[in-house]
């Protein structure tokens, strides 16, 4: 696992969350893609229709699915592929590439605190994401601040308080309809004042389509580096796995207007087109950093490429 203070150790049980939270999407892509695969000896235009269907359906994209198509058909023409067997393992090489070609590690802080602000739009779980990013940091032994940015809901800085006396800790808060750059402001000024390693912002819920509230989120970020320099260190953008493609146009909006560095994907547990992860990764080349597979605070698994496809594609 890496996180913005660098590389900690990986927990044993992070394979199986992964794998138990992925179920629906391993039975709608790989035991579908078994399923085509039963009984076939040789790779024929039936064949590739069924995959290319099985994919599309998964929401694993139409570039990368015809990536895949293209690749089986030059390796069947040049007689590289036996049978289906190794039809599959290619699907499974070619998913890891994808995803591993967008990873990178977050920016490391050398001098705290390190700034996090969490972007996204209404309903996605980003007050609940941020509450768990906050008990794994404070799990990790590290201090923790939450702003309360989202000033357009009283009900979302009650949430962000529940949370903060969930995990231990504080919240920076103002009256609702405050200006969210200005509670930014103040609760970088105390955390830099208490020496506190890292502060996570909640922002409002908002549209992709609202200019103005999009406008807002850059005025937060040149506030963020006013006070702390080089911050926001990492701009998370929380997506519904259940919106399926809906999710990858908003992913493109907010990265286009709050620059966006990582992809945080919830409800992961919920669906089986949990191929969108490859659609986000394959389209914006932004890395997912966490997948969220559960209700529980230790919900939020930290994303590993190579974990990720072992899991669907394991036993």
């Amino acid at each position: 696992m890496q996180t913005l203070f660098g590389a900690t150790e990986r927990g044993p049980s992070l394979f199986e969350r992964l794998k138990m939270g992925i179920q629906k999407t391993r039975r709608g892509l790989v035991e579908r893609l078994d399923e085509v695969f039963a009984g076939k000896k040789e790779i024929d235009a039936e064949l590739l229709e069924e995959l290319e269907y099985t994919l599309i359906t998964a929401d694993i994209g139409v570039k990368t699915t015809a990536e895949i198509l293209e690749r089986i058909r030059e390796q069947a023409d040049r007689r590289e592929l036996a049978d289906p067997e190794a039809v599959r393992q290619l699907i499974r090489d070619h998913l890891l590439e994808v995803l591993q070609a967008a990873e990178r590690p977050p920016v490391e802080v050398a001098e705290p605190p390190a700034v996090i602000l969490v972007v996204g739009v209404n309903g996605t779980g980003k007050t609940t994401t941020i509450g768990k990013l906050a008990y794994q940091y404070r799990s990790e032994g590290r201090s923790v601040l939450l702003c309360a940015a989202d000033t357009f809901r009283a009900a979302a800085i009650e949430q962000l308080e529940i949370w903060g006396d969930r995990v231990g800790a504080e919240v920076i808060r103002q009256k609702p309809g405050a200006d969210p750059s200005a509670v930014l402001f103040d609760a970088l000024q105390a955390a830099r004042a208490r020496r506190i390693d890292c502060v996570i912002v909640d922002t409002a819920g908002r549209l992709h389509t609202k200019s103005n509230l999009m406008a807002e989120l850059e005025k937060m970020r040149r506030t963020a580096g006013r006070v702390v320099p080089g911050a926001p260190h990492e701009v998370l953008l929380v997506l519904d796995a259940t919106t399926g493609q809906n999710g990858l146009e908003q992913a493109r909006r907010f990265t286009e207007t709050s620059g966006v560095t990582g992809i945080v994907l919830t409800k992961l547990d919920g669906t089986a087109k949990g191929g969108i992860v490859v659609s986000i990764v394959r389209e914006l080349n932004l890395p997912v950093r966490y997948v969220g597979v559960g209700e529980k605070p230790d919900d939020l698994v930290p994303f590993d490429a190579e974990r990720f496809v072992a899991s669907l594609f394991s036993p």
